[in-house]
C-alpha cells in the first residue's frame, strides 16, 4: 500500500477490524520509510447495479435515493431514523443479492412499499400515492380500501 505521506511502497499493518457493519476493513498501517501512521479500508468489489427507468433510460443504482423516498414517505410519523435505515438497508442487501444487473423502478418502488407497509401505514399510504401516481381520489380510496381488506383479513 502506498504511504500517502512519502509514497513508498513498504508499509506493515498495525491493527485490523470490520467497520461498523462489517462490509469493510479497517487497517491501520506504518510506513516501512518514514514511520507515519494512516488508515487503509478494505471493501468488497461491487459490480455496478444499473435502475432501468419507466422511459427505458438507465442510470446506476444509488442507495440514498431509496433512503430519501423513504424519509420523505416517513416525515412526521413516529419512525425512528434507525428504523429508516434498517428499511435502507434490507432494500439495498435485496437488491445486491438478486445477482441480477439491472432492477427496474418498478421492481425497487414495490420493494420500498413493501417495507413501509410493514411499519406504517400511512407512510405506505403516502409513498405508493406518489410511486402509483394516484390520479383522483377514487384511486386513493381503492388504495386505502385494499389496505383495509388486507388488515381484515390478517
Amino acid at each position: 500500500m502506498k504511504c500517502r505521506y512519502c509514497g513508498s511502497m513498504e508499509s506493515k499493518v498495525i491493527d485490523s477490524r470490520p467497520n461498523e457493519d462489517s462490509t469493510a476493513i479497517r487497517r491501520r498501517r506504518e510506513c516501512v520509510n518514514c514511520g507515519r501512521r494512516f488508515t487503509t479500508f478494505e471493501r468488497i468489489e461491487e459490480n455496478p447495479i444499473m435502475v432501468v427507468k419507466r422511459d427505458g433510460r438507465r442510470e446506476l443504482f444509488e442507495r440514498e435515493k431509496i433512503a430519501t423516498g423513504i424519509r420523505k414517505a416517513c416525515e412526521k410519523r413516529p419512525i425512528s431514523a434507525d428504523v429508516q435505515n434498517q428499511m435502507v438497508d434490507r432494500i439495498v442487501r435485496e437488491v445486491n443479492n438478486s445477482l441480477d444487473s439491472e432492477v427496474s423502478t418498478s421492481d425497487l418502488g414495490e420493494m420500498v412499499m413493501k417495507q413501509l407497509k410493514s411499519v406504517d401505514e400511512v407512510a405506505y399510504v403516502r409513498f405508493a400515492s406518489v410511486y402509483k401516481e394516484f390520479k383522483d381520489t377514487q384511486t386513493f380510496m381503492e388504495e386505502l380500501q385494499r389496505l383495509l381488506d388486507e388488515n381484515a383479513g390478517a
